[in-house]
């Protein structure tokens, strides 16, 4: 079951948020019955932090607040994505299982009081999860309200503790098969680290210093395999009861604690949480990052934007505004990348709690507002674009992400603490949505020969399998951007000998690496075409590849800074330093001419964002989203479905939504 199915039970595309009628008293509930008609939602997200008013006593279950809300939200229209509430587990349970509370690498036992304080490796936890699931699916599996199963919130947490220890040992027995190989895997031939005995393998705890490098990602690895399968215990204790699609709402954070390719493919629906981290250009960049990260996450499936914020976007120690205007345009850039609808966090602004200044769709000021004036703006435009539902977008870039490559950046002990993975791929997308290429983005290994163009901008981990897939791109025809510190480790974290990057992309690239040679703080290096690099350099020989810039001076001079070499009917592209921002601009919009990659919609002016959503009829519709304050002509008079009327110009600020011919 897909999204289409739900949006065929919604009768359009989603539009709603996190509904906590708990909070609140009936006089409250029947203003939102009537608001949420005026704002024109159609799906509430029910139950994320309810388990203790669901279960006010271990194996006592209270569905009777629940049954009302669910029929109430029925009775008005308004269909249910039912929660199951793992990641809050009330004080009782804390209390009856403190072996169940999260450890923290430095051995401190975390107590109840905020969210997310169990241990998913404890079986406890686990054993309740599971019956709340299958509790919750018997009651209301079949329920006509119900379009979604919403499993758990945002995972997921770490934990350090003994029974993590256990199923981490377990995990590693199964993946390393002796100790013997755990041993070379993990290198502890240095600091007479070697194990003599599977009980003296712990999780990578706080240490005098350096972590093992092996040990701190198989770590990762293991806790990712652990989240997903938690994830599968109670999706399918659903599904004994329900044939409704289930999902979890995937985190896209700065940090990455779970594989999120493969816990996508567990997914019926793939969603997902969005909160900018910075205002104007940087939102609407953040925006589009994740809107294609999620959507290349559901591999070609629909897929849902499922929280959001009215009025927030995370700045530091600050919870900065978004500006008149932001709420449709956000929105309108996570449909127009694919999402098969816009939810938030959450319907009313909490009056106590963690989170009251978390915005909301009525904020503490109530309905006469600018928030929830912009909000039911937006309820009716996404109302009038039902006929999206089902289509596809297309990309013609990729840009390369693997987590294991990002967890291996964060280990001990690396020459440089400015490899900054997620910063890295951030950057990379940037530079091609300002140049206005569509992107997915892609792992490694996967099949790549439908884009003209690959970025990998952080690989400092590259499998022999990844590696000699990036060869087989190059030699059957596409263009190669590889940037540096990649393959320099193997996908045991060991360093690969002889140059880098690994063998069989050596090949496509024609470089071999001699020497890192990480830059000082500030230290900015200038290249033979005039720009310049920081953070990082490398000693590198061509082996067939063309120089196209050099370094200047020091033991560099005149070494290969950025290099291109034709392989089969390819490029493979290296560029050895990091290219102030103008520069690497630049460096990108070449690659995209040398490419035949166009705009969506040539000629736009920069700050305007086109992308085009096609149905596998043949129908079309372009998104327009202005983001500048300057009206924006068209090159042609077209049918605004926002509008429902025939629009000349996109006015500042605006936004736009063109069904094709």
């Amino acid at each position: 079951m897909t999204t289409r199915s739900i949006t065929d039970r919604l009768g359009g595309l989603a539009f709603g948020g996190d509904y906590n009628p708990e909070q609140w008293d009936e006089p409250v509930w029947k203003e939102d019955d009537a608001l949420m008609r005026r704002a024109r939602v159609n799906l509430a997200t029910v139950g994320v932090f309810s388990w203790a008013l669901l279960e006010p006593e271990e194996g006592r279950y209270d569905f009777d607040r629940l049954d009302a809300h669910i029929e109430r939200l029925h009775a008005n229209g308004v269909a249910v994505d039912l929660a199951t509430p793992t990641a809050s587990p009330p004080p009782w349970f804390t209390l009856a299982h403190p072996d169940a509370l999260p450890v923290t690498p430095e051995g401190t036992r975390l107590v109840h009081g905020s969210r997310d304080t169990y241990c998913l490796s404890a079986p406890a936890y686990r054993r309740a999860a599971r019956k709340m699931a299958s509790a919750l699916a018997e009651r209301y599996g079949d329920h006509p309200a119900l379009a979604l199963w919403h499993v758990h919130n945002e995972y997921a947490t770490l934990c350090f503790c003994d029974h993590t220890a256990a199923a981490f040992r377990v995990w590693l027995r199964a993946r390393h098969g002796s100790l013997e190989a755990l041993n070379d895997a993990w290198g502890t031939a240095f600091w007479s680290q070697r194990y003599s005995s599977w009980e003296q393998v712990l999780p990578p705890r706080a240490t005098q210093w350096h972590k093992n490098p092996g040990q701190t990602v198989d770590f990762r690895r293991f806790w990712s395999d652990e989240v997903i399968a938690a994830f599968r215990e109670q999706r399918d204790a659903i599904r004994v009861h329900s044939d409704r699609p289930v999902t979890t709402n995937l985190m896209l954070p700065s940090y990455q604690n779970v594989d999120l390719w493969a816990l996508a493919r567990e997914l019926d629906v793939v969603t997902s949480d969005q909160y900018p981290n910075a205002p104007g250009m940087g939102a609407a960049a953040s925006v589009a990052f994740h809107a294609d990260r999620t959507r290349s996450l559901a591999g070609g499936r629909p897929w849902l934007l499922m929280e959001q914020g009215t009025n927030t976007v995370y700045a530091g120690d600050r919870i900065l505004g978004k500006e008149p205007g932001e709420i449709l345009r956000h929105s309108l850039g996570h449909i127009a990348r694919g999402s098969e609808g816009a939810l938030f966090f959450q319907w009313r602004q909490s009056r106590a709690g963690a989170e009251t200044w978390h915005s909301a769709m009525i904020p503490h000021a109530g309905p006469e507002s600018r928030i929830f004036r912009e909000v039911a703006q937006l309820g009716e435009a996404v109302a009038r674009l039902g006929e999206l539902a089902g289509s596809t977008v297309s990309a013609s870039v990729a840009v390369l992400d693997d987590p294991d490559a990002w967890w291996a950046l964060g280990v001990d002990g690396l020459p440089s603490g400015r490899l900054d993975y997620h910063a890295t791929l951030v950057r990379a997308h940037r530079a091609l949505w300002e140049a206005g290429a569509g992107v997915d983005f892609a792992h490694p290994e996967h099949g790549l020969g439908r884009y003209p163009l690959v970025v990998a901008p952080a690989l400092f981990l590259l499998t022999d399998a990844g590696a000699e897939n990036l060869r087989r791109y190059v030699e059957g025809g596409g263009i190669l951007l590889v940037q540096h510190a990649t393959g320099l480790v193997d996908e045991r974290l060991h360093a690969r000998t002889g140059g880098w990057p690994a063998e069989p992309l050596r090949e496509a690239l024609g470089v071999r690496v001699e020497e890192y040679r990480p830059l000082g703080q500030g230290e900015r290096i200038t290249l033979s075409d005039g720009s310049h690099g920081t953070d990082w350099s490398e000693f590198l020989h061509t082996e067939g590849a063309q120089a196209l810039a050099t370094y200047t001076h020091g033991m560099l001079t005149d070494s290969p800074a950025l290099t291109r070499h034709r392989s089969g009917t390819g490029q493979g592209w290296y560029l050895s330093t990091r290219l102030d921002d103008a520069a690497y601009a630049a460096l990108v919009g070449r690659l995209l001419t040398e490419a035949g990659v166009e705009p969506e919609t040539p000629g736009l002016p920069a700050g305007v964002e086109a992308v085009t959503r096609r149905s596998s009829d043949g129908r079309s519709w372009q998104v327009l989203l202005n983001h500048t304050a300057a009206a924006v002509p068209l090159p042609e008079p077209a049918h605004d479905l926002l509008t429902d009327a025939p629009v000349r110009e996109l006015p500042a600020g605006g936004c736009a939504v063109l069904r094709g011919h």
